[in-house]
């Protein structure tokens, strides 16, 4: 019965957390199909120009900027590497449309880049010179690659780490240089970790809401929320989000394949010493010039811009309201971490009790929600709970009650709920991890000693675990205080959390207001990269 128990809960959790995709899949075939078709007719082709012109210029920008400078900082010896391998990792931190603002801010007309080429030489109106406009759909793609770059960057480095040593060394006794070595060897050997960076910074992109809202170009990512808070149409809503769902699946789905088609394996691999190539004269100052420039345009100079800001305008931002927000997002972020805690906890010790293939779909259907962006994310959730207030609303007035009023939608269960949906595959995979590390024979010990499953996940492996249950909390905490598209939607009247706060000084042009909140936002993402840098320390000295 115990056993039973636990079978029971891992399902019953497993298909409440995958209930937004279904209710959104059920949504998108209702009726109401007018407005769909109008946009269909009008509008939704250039929705999803734009999306596939977004989406293919971040990537290849994010590999122009990530795979050469992986390369350089894994193989070479480049002014300042040690820092580098870290340092490389700092635009992730940073919210893309905070970088969006400060580089409008810039490169617009009336900016300061563009107001100095003016005064130096004598130019009048834009129609004396060419200058590239930053508020467009190539703006977007630079702004967006400059955040995501390091997904390439992260995932390429620890291919080229891994590499077998003897092999680059073969190819340069047969004559290669290091460029066809890079060329013949490593890059199609780390293909498979750069597909699966590609793969991420396409999903990344897809799920983008705030930098394209901020340069005003129409995706599929604002049409959602344009036509749920403008048009009030939650079906069309639907049918768009079903769009962007399955372009996550054709994402998902040729990463996975792409892999399957080449499998390589290596002799030695990792326990080689590493091999550095020397580079000499101006080609060594090229190389810590461009590494060096990434790190300086995808964070020192937006976070440099953040801390004048915060400095200068401390005594408008420090406010009550302010506190109210960060603790707003310190609430939420603390109840979806310990909440992803438990879920993880649950189905992860359910997958090692019953062993089988069939425990292992509960952990698959709960870690759905990790793919979809939040904007989509968003109307799945509110699907199934706007139908529960209304039925929970029509019980109590059949009854002779007075109903409730919006007890799910208005309150914070929806917004923890879709953040619990989105990132509970965090804690899942920190928690499968170390489980997978503990003996089995632990197990049986403890089924010797006469302990039933409660005692043996109390006593045995909640003690083993905790260090990566900690680490899955954490980052699950990191990402809800970051979430901005699933916040604007799921949030309750009146209720701000620091990225919401942040977002609308930046759609009102005065991040000046909001940099205090936006440095909160970008020293609490900072974690898990330290986090992520230490786990590679070993690997990169």
């Amino acid at each position: 019965m115990k056993k039973l128990s636990w079978i029971a809960s891992g399902w019953a959790c497993a298909l409440l957390l995958v209930l937004p995709i279904l209710a959104l899949l059920f949504s998108a075939l209702s009726a109401d199909g007018d407005l769909f078709a109008h946009l269909a007719d009008t509008v939704l082709s250039t929705y999803l120009a734009n999306t596939l012109l977004l989406v293919l210029g971040v990537v290849l920008l994010s590999l122009l900027f990530g795979v050469p400078t992986a390369w350089l900082v894994a193989m070479c010896q480049v002014p300042g590497r040690r820092a580098l391998q870290w340092a490389l990792m700092l635009p992730m931190a940073m919210p893309s449309y905070i970088v969006a603002y400060v580089y409008t801010d810039l490169f617009d007309y009336s900016g300061s880049v563009q107001a100095g080429l003016r005064a130096l030489f004598g130019w009048q109106s834009p129609a004396d010179y060419w200058f590239p406009a930053i508020r467009s759909l190539g703006g977007a793609a630079w702004v967006l690659a400059l955040v995501l770059f390091p997904y390439v960057y992260l995932l390429a480095r620890a291919s080229f780490l891994e590499q077998s040593v003897s092999l680059i060394h073969s190819s340069r006794l047969l004559g290669s240089s290091p460029w066809q070595s890079f060329r013949r060897i490593s890059l199609p050997l780390a293909r498979p970790a750069i597909m699966v960076a590609v793969s991420l910074v396409a999903m990344e992109t897809l799920a983008d809401f705030a930098t394209v809202h901020f340069f005003a170009i129409n995706t599929l990512t604002t049409a959602v929320y344009d036509t749920w808070l403008g048009y009030g149409s939650l079906a069309t809503a639907a049918k768009l989000s079903c769009l962007m769902l399955l372009a996550v699946v054709l994402l998902i789905a040729f990463e996975r394949r792409s892999r399957t088609r080449q499998q390589v394996f290596q002799k030695s691999m990792g326990h080689e010493p590493p091999l550095r190539y020397p580079l000499k004269g101006g080609l060594r100052w090229l190389a810590g010039f461009w590494c060096w420039g990434l790190v300086l345009v995808g964070f020192a100079l937006p976070f440099a811009i953040l801390l004048d800001y915060g400095v200068r305008y401390f005594a408008l931002s420090w406010t009550p309201e302010f506190v109210r927000f960060a603790g707003n997002s310190l609430l939420i972020s603390t109840l979806t971490a310990l909440l992803a805690m438990g879920v993880a906890l649950l189905l992860g010790f359910f997958r090692r009790l019953d062993g089988g293939i069939k425990s292992l779909i509960p952990l698959r259907l709960a870690a759905l929600g990790y793919a979809m962006p939040g904007t989509v994310l968003a109307i799945g959730v509110l699907v199934p709970l706007t139908a529960l207030d209304f039925g929970i609303n029509d019980v109590a007035q059949w009854f002779g009650l007075e109903g409730p009023g919006l007890l799910l939608t208005g309150t914070l269960t929806a917004i923890v709920f879709g953040y619990l949906v989105r990132f509970v595959a965090i804690a899942i995979g920190s928690v499968e991890s170390s489980l997978g590390k503990i003996s089995p024979s632990l197990d049986m010990a403890a089924r010797t000693l006469g302990q039933g499953a409660g005692g043996m996940l109390r006593r045995v492996h909640l003690p083993l675990v905790r260090r990566g249950l900690f680490a899955g909390a954490m980052l699950v905490f990191i990402e809800s205080m970051k979430e901005l598209p699933a916040a604007l939607l799921l949030r309750p009247f009146n209720f701000e959390t620091l990225a919401t706060h942040v977002y609308q000084f930046v759609s009102d042009e005065m991040l000046e207001r909001g940099a205090l909140g936006a440095i909160v936002i970008v020293l609490v993402g900072l974690l898990p990269l330290i986090w992520v840098n230490r786990s590679l320390d070993s690997q990169g000295h």
